[in-house]
């Protein structure tokens, strides 16, 4: 409620900030701002909102489909709520070189899913050249990077999550600091493809007073598959099934956990029981404690967590070494692969 009144009194910095965003993109659109060219071939994946659309598994699609056509494809992001500062390289040849506190959540999940090379850096021109230079790679993955104009890239995707769509109203479809929006709607179109994400959810497709501004865009739908639970310690792999009607301590530190307890709702899985951390929740021996708590004070038979958290409390085995804790193992699938994958390929003409 608090941070829903600080929204609301900041409501008359909307036109400060849409002023500025707008005066940013006329300067890279009249290349008065130039974006630097890189020798490789650039993908980058992003999205006009604040968090929860998608952006790590449509990644790791993108990383997984360029392996099967023989590139040698490698990851770059900002890491996001990393200790470290600058350019890092994160993994080559499919081996981690940073742990996960050095380079964020986010990247240590894909490139340990993935196996590929991996670097953060706040400079993605920068940091791409001396990726480059270090992974050999021939094909950069861009993570989160619609907004960050300053390298060219070959393909603009944007993702946008089916219920933001239908989601009205200033605390959402509004620019930042009252709503979630980075951008205005205004610019889709500078993206090559829009990825219209449903989750675990039913198709809507979009609304038709939004209609109009992607009649001239590829557009492509995808959902998310709930793949299997992983015991975060053994890992040892679990059907869904094997958890119906288990009463679970439901534990996420992601942007949007909705569509996350909502799968495991949809499983016939007890999800009463909850722990709900801010976006890129950095866990220490206090959050640990209160899944501890929470875990015995609920009678939960398991803690179920997501695959980013999984990242960050695998370190943390030890001291739930008396509880079981899983995470659920999601993928991206495109209701129609053969068109969005031929659509990439000739993009990128490999």
């Amino acid at each position: 409620r608090v941070m829903k009144f600080l929204r609301i009194i900041l409501l008359p910095l909307i036109p400060v900030y849409a002023l500025v965003t707008a005066v940013r993109n006329y300067l890279f659109d009249k290349n008065i701002f130039k974006s630097s060219k890189v020798n490789a071939k650039v993908i980058s994946v992003g999205n006009l909102t604040v968090g929860g659309s998608g952006k790590t598994p449509t990644v790791i699609y993108l990383l997984n489909l360029l392996k099967e056509r023989d590139q040698n494809p490698g990851v770059l992001s900002r890491g996001y709520g990393r200790k470290s500062k600058g350019y890092l390289l994160v993994s080559k040849d499919g081996r981690p070189l940073a742990d996960v506190e050095q380079c964020g959540d986010e990247i240590y999940h894909t490139v340990t899913e993935c196996g590929v090379a991996g670097a953060v850096s706040e400079n993605r021109a920068d940091g791409a050249k001396k990726f480059i230079k270090d992974a050999g790679v021939s094909v950069i993955v861009l993570d989160d990077a619609f907004q960050h104009r300053w390298i060219e890239r070959d393909v603009n995707i944007l993702i946008f999550e089916q219920r933001f769509l239908w989601e009205k109203g200033i605390m959402s479809q509004s620019l930042l600091p009252t709503g979630i929006m980075r951008e205005p709607f205004a610019s889709v179109k500078r993206a090559d493809a829009v990825i219209i994400n449903r989750k675990f959810s039913g198709e809507k497709g979009i609304p038709e007073e939004l209609s109009g501004l992607f009649n001239d865009r590829n557009i492509f739908k995808a959902r998310y598959a709930a793949v299997s639970i992983v015991d975060i310690k053994k890992k040892t792999i679990y059907k869904l099934t094997e958890f119906e009607g288990q009463k679970s301590l439901v534990v996420s530190g992601i942007a949007n956990p909705f569509s996350f307890i909502n799968i495991l709702k949809q499983n016939n899985i007890d999800t009463q029981n909850r722990l709900i951390f801010r976006d890129h929740k950095d866990y220490t021996d206090k959050e640990v404690q209160q899944i501890r708590k929470e875990f015995y004070s609920t009678n939960s038979h398991s803690v179920i967590t997501t695959e980013k958290d999984a990242v960050k409390l695998t370190k943390f085995a030890k001291e739930l070494d008396d509880i079981d804790i899983f995470y659920l193992k999601i993928s991206l699938e495109m209701d129609d692969p053969v068109s969005f994958n031929n659509f990439l390929i000739d993009k990128l003409k490999i």
